[in-house]
């Protein structure tokens, strides 16, 4: 059984308002309590690098490659599966317009394998911090860059 944390955030702000936000990778370390860096082409493929603050004040290096991308709608990635089914994991964005001035951010994190459980145990706690604060740092930011 996977592991998996889903958050689901309706924001106040324009759906390319909020693609923006989350697709402007070097100001992450402005608002983004988890990502602090991030650097992408978002080409299916490509790596995407990631600077992730799990312990401490010192962000960790972690490289993982583009699975998708819809300009404007939804991105994702996974890392590199571990030998042996061990481990892999994917992670998505999505918006969605609900009007003109408002949208639907949904994230979601899966991790699986047969080490999961492991991980989770040393990590579900802060992986679950991280994403929420992701989340509600991206509805912060979009919604005081409308006004």
């Amino acid at each position: 059984m996977a592991f998996v944390i889903d958050a689901t955030l309706d924001i106040e702000a324009p759906a390319e308002l909020v693609w923006s936000v989350i697709t402007d990778f070097p100001r992450y370390g402005e608002w983004n309590p988890f990502l602090r860096d991030c650097k992408t082409t978002l080409k299916p493929g490509d790596p995407i690098d990631l600077q992730v603050m799990l312990f401490g004040a010192a962000p960790r290096p972690q490289r993982e490659w583009m699975r998708s991308h819809t300009p404007g709608k939804e991105f994702s990635y996974n890392m590199k599966p571990a030998p042996l089914g061990a481990l892999r994991s994917g992670r998505s964005h999505t918006v969605t317009p609900l009007g003109p001035d408002r949208c639907r951010y949904d994230s979601h994190f899966e991790l699986a394998g047969w080490l999961q459980p492991l991980v989770r145990g040393l990590l579900g706690a802060k992986l679950e911090q991280g994403f929420a604060g992701m989340t509600a740092g991206i509805k912060s930011r979009a919604e005081a860059l409308r006004k």
